[in-house]
């Protein structure tokens, strides 16, 4: 097996992808201004050369690339147009063939200053664009991203949704993988929670939701990746800006920083600077019922109150060596202290009232926790044609310091002076250090093709110790039952090659194959056990788009990916909640794997209908085990033996008037769980549905107004079935100073209603939830931008407003 393993790796690059047919050609270039900057959805007509009539046409994306299919045989020009410069008509060419090809290269535009002096854009630019391998939420100066972090901004995004957990899930699917400037986040769980809870929603230009990557990407993530695309400068000279605002949520936050451009020469360096205290309010009110000869209810009610103080630095430079290679670093810290209260009121309760207990639970913790990432990156385009190399090196630390108190006060109603007291005390020291590099090569073959390389090499060291006291005879002793020593360490080696062509006039293909072999040992220090894993997995992929007509485009695709365990789930230690909860690591969880089928079908280039199927096996799931004979609880992830997930999605973009548009998702979902616990088959399925609509209406005195609207059907989630929920959310935008100072205020969660109801039912005993986040809050913000040296000229790029609608051609 192994060496037919080792054979698929060499044909890996030695794939005769390269025979596919070439048929058609394409015309191709890029729009940029006077200052090399590209010229975002600029909008570029193909004419006949003889009587000037308008053949063919597109729309430059987001970097000023834009791709016309070739016409029949004759003498053509192009015209570029954009809002702010002047109308330029290319040279006129000749297409002497069927598969014409030529390459336009780099075409500058002359901005028009007496436009730029007297115009008034009256078209919004779209907030969300659906595209056949991914969809973009344009976020950049919206009211709604104001003072929120990155965490908010992604949760009111199309197909993301929040779960029980805090967790991202994807169009019903979990385990989503989220990149910053197309460079992956090393981390999941609530360290990936807490990263994007301190990253500015300010900040953010747009957010790419790719649902099936292609072998390009790490196989890891089985619902999908979300790239986060921050704000990028383009402007020479200094420019920056400053931005202040407060929140409430039952709770007082705040969020204030900075954020500064320098661009000269080949020099292009920037650094923003945020400080914030964001308010943690939870609430949660939990029976459990436990089956056995009497049965027992623990109900529980938790009020969970906290503050985390963040002080984030992102700074980085790149440098244009020569026309055609650059260079950069980037380097992100940040250091944030947290402190929670914890306070469970509950009783234990079988029927008899004299045995009945109640508990007063009291946990205080406070946490230091140090982020810190440093990437290196490379960019050379080696000829005019297309041909790249990149290389990018990173390295992530990870640091932080938990430490815990709980006082638990158990009054034993039916005995007299039947009060026990017991403080506890926990030390968890935890590290986490992540090296990765990769190179990845881009070639044109031919007329039509395209080939991608690539490699990648990571290595992740952790480093967990969970050090436990109780108290005995008023002193803290050492628990060496609850207390574990934990190191785990990872290596992936991996490589992909993908090829893409054209197969006749209306048909593209893309195939791609990607190999990741994992050594991964996990070492539990305390109970000297180690859990040795070395495995070879491959990764295919394959896309088919389809152009039926200028109005009607369809694409397949298919991939198998990946989703390994949680760090922190595989240790094996013991985490105490409360005298009858506690959690568990699990060092024999393993991978799951999916293969995800797709159709999307583009209509009139402006609605999507996208049909998804996927089956995931050794699914990934939080199990609680109760002990009915002690009245405990203990949560563990567990490998259920499959999950099916069939999922329907509707974007229906709509444009009421050149300053009103709606954009709408509607989503059907089937999932169904399978496992088998104490010999019985146990399946939890669903059919359930998300709807949600974002309305933004640009009013008179530069006012923006924006409505957001989310329903969530009952789902199922592993064992647990989670009850329906919705919400809304408002806000307003006012801009002041020629649009140097923007005013923005929000309420989220209007009618508080994004309260989580969950059950679960494992062989008679059961959980009830019913929990809160304080997702019902007040923000008002303000952001004032500065420049000096060049013309400030930013807000003329990067506006929400635009000349072109940006559900064009790409």
């Amino acid at each position: 097996m192994k060496n037919l393993q080792h054979i698929l790796i060499l044909l890996l690059f030695v794939l005769p992808l390269a025979g596919f047919s070439q048929a058609t050609g394409f015309l191709t270039g890029t729009v940029k201004d006077e200052q090399g900057q590209p010229v975002g959805f600029a909008t570029i007509a193909l004419l006949n050369a003889t009587n000037a009539t308008v053949v063919n046409g597109t729309t430059a994306d987001a970097e000023g690339r834009f791709q016309i299919k070739s016409p029949a045989k004759g003498t053509y020009f192009l015209r570029f147009n954009f809002l702010g410069y002047t109308q330029l008509d290319a040279a006129p060419f000749e297409v002497t063939t069927d598969n014409f090809t030529k390459d336009f290269g780099s075409t500058t535009l002359k901005e028009n200053a007496q436009v730029l002096q007297e115009v008034v854009v009256q078209a919004m630019r779209p907030s969300v664009v659906t595209y056949a391998d991914k969809t973009v939420v344009n976020v950049a100066g919206t009211a709604m991203a104001a003072g929120s972090s990155a965490y908010e901004v992604l949760s009111k995004s199309p197909g993301v949704w929040i779960d029980q957990n805090g967790d991202l899930k994807l169009n019903g699917k979990a385990d989503v993988k989220v990149m910053i400037n197309n460079k992956l986040v090393y981390m999941t769980g609530k360290e990936l929670q807490s990263l994007l809870q301190n990253v500015s929603g300010d900040n953010i230009k747009e957010l790419e939701i790719i649902t099936n990557p292609s072998a390009k990407y790490d196989a890891e993530g089985a619902s999908g990746i979300i790239n986060i695309n921050l704000k990028k400068n383009k402007d020479t000279g200094l420019n920056g800006s400053l931005h202040a605002g407060y929140q409430y949520n039952q709770l007082n936050g705040y969020t204030t920083g900075a954020e500064v451009n320098y661009k000269k020469g080949p020099w292009n360096s920037f650094a923003s600077f945020d400080f914030a205290e964001r308010a943690n309010f939870r609430t949660n009110k939990m029976k459990r019922t436990f089956r056995n000869q009497q049965d027992s209810q623990l109900s529980q009610d938790l009020r969970e109150e906290g503050t985390r103080t963040v002080p984030t630095l992102r700074l980085g430079t790149d440098v244009d060596l020569t026309t055609r290679h650059s260079i950069g670093f980037m380097a992100d810290a940040s250091v944030y202290n947290t402190e929670n209260n914890i306070r469970t009121i509950a009783k234990l309760a079988d029927g008899n009232p004299e045995k009945d207990v109640l508990i007063d639970a009291l946990n205080n913790g406070k946490a230091y926790k140090q982020n810190s990432t440093l990437n290196l990156h490379y960019l050379g385009k080696l000829d005019t044609l297309g041909t790249t190399l990149s290389a990018d090196l990173d390295y992530v630390r990870l640091y932080s310091q938990d430490d815990a108190t709980f006082l638990n006060r158990l009054d034993s109603l039916g005995v007299p002076a039947g009060v026990t007291i017991n403080r506890l005390q926990y030390d968890n020291p935890n590290n986490y250090d992540i090296y990765a590099a990769k190179a990845d090569f881009t070639k044109t073959i031919g007329k039509a093709g395209k080939l991608e390389l690539g490699a990648k090499a990571s290595r992740v060291i952790s480093d967990n110790e969970l050090k436990f006291y109780e108290e005995t005879d008023g002193t803290m002793q050492p628990d060496a039952k609850r207390s574990n020593h934990f190191i785990y360490k990872e290596n992936i080696v991996a490589a992909y090659t993908a090829y893409t062509t054209a197969i006749g006039k209306k048909l593209t293909v893309q195939a791609g194959l990607r190999a990741e072999q994992t050594f991964a040992t996990g070492n539990s220090v305390t109970l000297k056990h180690k859990t040795n894993r070395d495995y070879l997995s491959l990764f295919p992929t394959l896309f088919l788009q389809h152009t039926v007509n200028e109005n009607y485009q369809v694409s397949y695709s298919y991939s198998r990916r990946v989703d390994r365990p949680q760090y922190s789930a595989l240790n094996p230690f013991i985490f105490y909640i409360d005298p009858y909860s506690w959690v568990v690591g699990n060092p024999y969880l393993k991978p799951q794997y999916t293969n995800a089928f797709t159709v999307t079908q583009t209509i009139n280039q402006r609605y999507n209908v996208v049909v998804g199927y996927a089956v995931t096996k050794d699914f990934i799931a939080e199990i609680p085990v109760q002990d009915a004979g002690a009245k405990t609880t203990y949560f563990e992830q567990q490998n259920l033996k499959e999950m099916k997930n069939f999922n329907a999605t509707l974007v229906a973009p709509i444009q009421v008037s050149p300053k009103w548009q709606i954009n709408n998702t509607a989503v059907v979902l089937y999932q169904q769980f399978t496992d088998e616990q104490e010999q019985q088959l146990l399946q939890n399925k669903q059919v359930s549905f998300v709807l949600q609509s974002s309305q933004a209406v640009q009013m008179p005195k530069d006012i923006r107004l924006e409505l957001n609207a989310a329903y969530q059907g009952p789902v199922a989630y592993g064992l647990y079935r989670i009850d329906a929920n919705w919400g809304i959310d408002a806000g307003l935008k006012r801009s002041f100073m020629d649009d140097k100072l923007d005013i923005s205020m929000s309420v989220t969660d209007i009618f508080k209603t994004k309260q989580v109801l969950g059950t679960i039912n494992i062989t008679g005993n059961t959980i009830e939830s019913d929990q809160y986040r304080g997702t019902q809050s007040f923000k008002i913000n303000f952001r004032y931008r500065f420049s000096r040296g060049s013309e400030f000229k930013s807000n003329k790029k990067n506006i929400n407003l635009d000349e072109v609608n940006r559900a064009g051609g790409k």
